[in-house]
């Protein structure tokens, strides 16, 4: 009997010794991993913003880090805008953490009109600003997010220094299951991104008019993009989305701000 006891003990001592070591592994390994993770994830944005910049094509095969940094550090600047007042506001925009900031009751705020399903927006956000050779303004990247079908898209807007021509719209990342493949998984078709090329966001009194649609008269309007056919629930994600972060909670001030000169 108290072989067997001895016997059960060791193996306790043995079983409990490789829970330790394998669990100081593993936190050890995250630990090491977690800066890699980071320039990944940072690298991985930075590529959709190029292309929606239309400074790279990622459908053409795969666009290697060194050209990634090289045209991104050349041609973007990352700036942070406070959304309350649309004003420029110090800080390294390159690795603000949007959503981690719209996690914190301190630093965010709870928005009256959710029609995107955001929840929490963060009071800052980042705005990228894309220059020519010559240092002359091309392009403004917007990010916005909302949900659609299964999940929380998140994309990059790109319109013109007009602030009102559209340039592409980009979605780069689902959060939770994602779209429906060859239905609401459609907003990453270049086909449909091609459509929004051009496009206005606000009709000549100032209103804002970019409209996803169904109805092919609209469609072909200036202020009109066909809807997805067979994903609905997508398309309205996409409509809320630009709706609410166009609108007066999220970047309306800086747009009026910049519009009236706020970028020189």
């Amino acid at each position: 009997m108290a072989s067997n006891k001895d016997s059960f003990g060791r193996t306790l001592f043995v079983v409990i010794g490789l829970c330790f070591i394998c669990s100081m592994f593993v936190s050890t390994a995250a630990v090491l991993l977690k800066p890699v993770q980071q320039e990944n994830k940072l690298l991985d944005k930075q590529k959709y913003i190029l292309e929606a910049a239309g400074l790279i094509n990622t459908k053409e095969g795969k666009v290697e880090k060194e050209q990634i940094l090289e045209t991104y550090n050349k041609y973007v600047e990352a700036k942070l805008v406070d959304l309350k007042t649309g004003d420029w506001v110090e800080g390294d925009a390159d690795t603000f953490d949007t959503e981690k900031a719209a996690r914190t009751p301190a630093t965010s705020f709870v928005p009256k009109n959710d029609i995107a399903s955001v929840k929490r927006v963060a009071n800052e956000a980042v705005v990228y600003l894309v220059r020519d050779d010559n240092q002359q303004l091309q392009t403004v990247i917007i990010p916005v997010k909302g949900y659609g079908l299964w999940s929380t898209m998140f994309a990059f807007l790109a319109v013109e220094p007009d602030l009102n021509t559209i340039r592409s719209l980009v979605y780069y990342s689902f959060t939770g299951s994602g779209e429906t493949p060859g239905l609401g998984g459609e907003v990453q078709n270049p086909q449909w991104i091609a459509k929004w090329n051009g496009k206005k966001l606000y009709n000549d009194k100032g209103e804002l008019a970019i409209s996803v649609t169904k109805n092919p008269t609209v469609a072909a309007s200036p202020y009109g993009v066909d809807a997805l056919s067979g994903a609905t629930l997508t398309g309205n994600g996409v409509q809320n989305s630009l709706d609410f972060w166009l609108g007066e909670e999220g970047f309306a001030r800086f747009i009026e701000k910049a519009r009236n000169g706020g970028l020189s």
